[in-house]
């Protein structure tokens, strides 16, 4: 049990550096045993050794997502749980992972909506990220997902207008562009001064 030792909760920590070092040491010495220990703990009776270990499975993802590809399903069916960290965390988990384990993911999509639905807001900050980047891998994946994030803008709180359309520009397409500028130019009068400056970047984007 030598990589549960190094968990913060383990060492008594409050602050989350010793999950991030440990994904850090994880992915430099390529220790796929050690990060099959971390997931199968996601299952541990201990919620604080739960939470830790989600943590260092998203952070493995942002360094190297192909380490935890594999447990795309473990990180599905999290999003069931009734433990909103593990919920967020999962879907952190699966951001990172979408694009190297996109049919695995969309063969689960309704999971993915039905999180978002009920989420939390950073797991739907995540979601929003996920989606898009599922949506950017190719047209049949587009045309499932593009109509659910511009649902999702059409009736999301004014304050995350910006930052979920920034997300949602990995799956905007020449084809879809104008659905997806209609809609924020619909929304523009909600935004405040500096909200509405991002939104204008992303037209500024989109010219190009």
């Amino acid at each position: 049990m030598t990589i549960i030792k190094k968990l913060a909760t383990q060492l008594n920590r409050k602050d989350e550096e010793p999950n991030i070092e440990l994904a850090h040491e994880l992915v430099n010495t390529s220790n796929h045993d050690g990060i099959k220990e971390v997931i199968q703990n996601l299952s541990n009776k201990d919620k604080k050794i739960q939470q830790d270990c989600i943590k260092v499975a998203y952070e493995i993802g942002e360094i190297e997502p192909e380490l935890i590809s594999e447990y795309a399903l473990i990180f599905i069916e999290l999003l069931k749980s009734r433990n909103n960290r593990l919920v967020w965390g999962a879907m952190t988990a699966i951001s990172t992972i979408a694009q190297v384990s996109s049919e695995i993911i969309m063969e689960h999509i309704e999971t993915l909506f039905s999180a978002m639905k009920t989420g939390s807001v950073i797991t739907i900050d995540k979601g929003v990220l996920t989606l898009a980047k599922l949506a950017a891998v190719n047209d049949q994946n587009n045309k499932r997902i593009f109509p659910f994030l511009l649902t999702h803008l059409e009736t999301c709180r004014p304050k995350e207008i910006p930052q979920h359309s920034e997300s949602t520009i990995f799956a905007v397409t020449d084809y879809n562009k104008e659905q997806f500028l209609a809609v924020l130019k619909k929304r523009e009068n909600e935004l405040t001064a500096p909200q509405l400056k991002r939104v204008l970047k992303i037209y500024k984007v989109l010219e190009v």
